[in-house]
């Protein structure tokens, strides 16, 4: 009789350990369900960005197109600070920077920076740069007549390029506009890219 105590705890472990394996389980689950559902966002992310951005006007650098640049004389009672800030996405397998972070420019004046992008993966890579401005309102005073960042840019695997951007500052910009700073997200779009490929040449036919 002494021993039917024991046995009574013993069942009641390996429930307990049933109901916890399966709590697991659903857990897990759980789990890569929200992987995927983070993979799939991620993977729409720069469109849906973009069309964010049509919409409601944010981040009119999207918009702006090629300036054209006419020869002026500079604003040179002015000085503007410009920084470039770069930044990868995680699932980027690019080195990405600009060669010089800060440049001082007079409004009116056309200036050229380059960006530096190497893929340090062993396959061909697409690229986006969606850029994004400190203050936000800045960005309706940057022109840019020459910009990576209108188009894709494809490296090949190990390659290294680097990226010109030719800019000018308008000078009807706001005088307590004496610091601004450029940031240059790169997004990877190379299965967005292979899909839409896919796709094109399906219509075609």
């Amino acid at each position: 009789m002494s021993q039917e105590p024991v046995s009574t705890e013993t069942v009641s472990e390996e429930t307990l350990s049933s109901e916890t394996k399966h709590e697991n389980k659903i857990m897990t689950k759980k789990l890569v369900l929200v992987a995927f559902i983070m993979l799939a966002f991620g993977f729409a992310l720069v469109p849906l960005y973009d069309v964010f951005c049509e919409i409601t006007g944010w981040n009119n650098s999207l918009n702006q197109g090629l300036a054209v640049y006419e020869e002026q004389e500079a604003d040179t009672s002015r000085e503007v600070k410009l920084r470039f800030v770069t930044i990868t996405k995680n699932d980027m397998p690019w080195d990405f920077r600009a060669l010089q972070s800060t440049i001082t420019v007079h409004p009116g004046k056309e200036y050229e920076v380059a960006f530096r992008v190497k893929n340090r993966a062993k396959n061909n890579i697409v690229g986006r740069a969606i850029p994004s401005f400190s203050p936000t309102l800045a960005s309706q005073y940057v022109n840019k007549t020459e910009c990576f960042c209108f188009n894709q840019q494809t490296l090949l695997a190990g390659e290294t390029e680097d990226m010109p951007m030719r800019f000018f500052i308008d000078k009807d910009l706001p005088k307590e506009y004496k610091s601004i700073t450029l940031v240059y997200t790169l997004h990877n779009v190379t299965e967005e890219t292979a899909s839409l490929n896919i796709d094109n040449t399906v219509a075609a036919n």
